[in-house]
């Protein structure tokens, strides 16, 4: 969908001979498909696909409006939180018996925590993570009144280190503090700073809509809270792709040297807001970081003692840290919940109702939070065993997801 968006973006900026300006729709669906082999020379592509899902992205790409994105309700639940949604009622679509629910995305929620986006209205309760909370409420309280601290929340994919991080962040709203927070991403691994590029457009309140010149003024006025020297702001819009001053001359610079200056004025960002206020440093999944971003969170890692400052990083096992053992830093390996935790786990996932006695959890569901909030259809129906008899409603999406894992293993004949 951001692919999407940035489409309409693009298609409406192209140069052409002709006065009218050039507009793209469209449309996007998700469920299950038939795909042929992909013959390029022989099989026009849009017969390679078949199906339900690729006729409904073509109805609702003809009912979109120019310029506009629109999507059924099963991409509108996959993509959850991360982007805004204006919902444009059932609708009519031909071909379809009865009325389509569609949504035109707006663009990004500006929710970059995949966790946040999952569980958008309310963060749901922390199960078992009570000493590794109050281990980082001892750091936060030794950054605050002496020296800054680090600590590295290790654990596999799903293990709850996003959800114990902003646990922490919820437990200090009552105490005056600045919270960074700086996501790394599958997709970007290779996009130098990216990390660092969305904190800033997020701070800023960057908005789609926005002009050049609105742009440059917000990344003024968020600058002017953490550092006073003109150069910064040049700096910083130029990592930015905005248009800086030529007063410093950066388009001269070598890259390197653009870089040395780019970092320094992110470091004299972070120093500033240090000096204003105790500072929270969430740096969530740095196994994604890319080589830039990594080089500005170790001087980080080496300069935080001098701070009011927790920096907390998640990572998964695989990733190798690359500084040395530092007597400030702190790396956290997490294990598995118990059985108990597990239990209370099912018990939201079912909304309080109680479960047959004959149901059990299965072993691998009272190990890792999210196996047992997003579980794998078959080891969620399992869980639940004869959920018709215990009153639990099925969710559709967990239908979805079974038919679509039971149309990979059913063996089909050629036709």
């Amino acid at each position: 969908m951001r692919a999407a968006l940035a489409l309409v973006d693009a298609v409406a900026k192209l140069q052409t001979n002709v006065d009218a300006a050039l507009q793209v729709r469209i449309g996007i669906a998700t469920g299950t498909v038939v795909v042929s082999e992909l013959l390029i020379d022989e099989t026009p592509g849009e017969q390679a696909v078949i199906g339900e899902t690729p006729n409904l992205a073509a109805r609702l790409q003809t009912l979109a409006q120019p310029g506009t994105v629109l999507i059924c309700p099963q991409t509108r639940r996959l993509t959850g939180g991360h982007f805004d949604y204006r919902d444009l009622g059932p609708l009519a679509l031909k071909g379809w018996a009865e009325r389509v629910p569609v949504w035109q995305v707006v663009g990004p929620s500006g929710v970059a925590s995949r966790f946040e986006a999952m569980h958008k209205t309310k963060l749901p309760p922390l199960f078992g993570r009570e000493e590794e909370i109050e281990l980082l409420l001892r750091r936060w309280r030794h950054a605050t009144q002496e020296e800054g601290r680090g600590v590295v929340l290790m654990g596999e994919a799903g293990i709850g280190k996003s959800h114990i991080a902003l646990a922490l962040d919820e437990r200090l709203q009552s105490e005056p503090h600045i919270t960074l927070r700086y996501f790394c991403s599958a997709h970007h691994t290779n996009s130098a700073l990216f990390p660092f590029i969305g904190q800033l457009e997020r701070a800023a309140g960057f908005e789609r809509s926005d002009s050049v010149t609105e742009k440059l003024s917000k990344l003024d006025a968020l600058v002017a809270q953490s550092t006073a020297h003109p150069e910064h702001v040049a700096v910083l819009a130029n990592l930015l792709a905005l248009p800086a001053s030529d007063r410093y001359q950066l388009q001269e610079l070598s890259p390197q040297k653009r870089k040395e200056k780019t970092l320094a004025a992110l470091l004299a960002q972070l120093d500033g807001l240090a000096a204003r206020q105790p500072v929270l440093i969430m740096f969530e999944d740095i196994h994604w970081i890319d080589p830039t971003s990594l080089e500005l969170l170790t001087a980080a890692v080496q300069h935080v003692p001098q701070l009011r400052a927790l920096l907390l990083v998640t990572a998964r096992p695989e990733f190798t840290l690359p500084w040395p053992s530092y007597s400030h830093m702190t790396t956290v390996p997490l294990t598995r919940l118990g059985r108990r935790e597990g239990a209370a786990l099912v018990e939201r996932v079912t909304s309080g109702k109680k479960l047959p006695k004959e149901v059990e959890v299965p072993p691998k569901l009272d190990d890792v939070p999210t196996d047992v909030e997003v579980a794998d259809p078959y080891q969620r129906l399992a869980a639940f065993g004869g959920t018709e008899s215990a009153g639990i409603e099925r969710p559709r999406l967990l239908i979805e997801e079974i038919q679509f894992t039971e149309a990979e293993v059913i063996p089909m004949e050629e036709v």
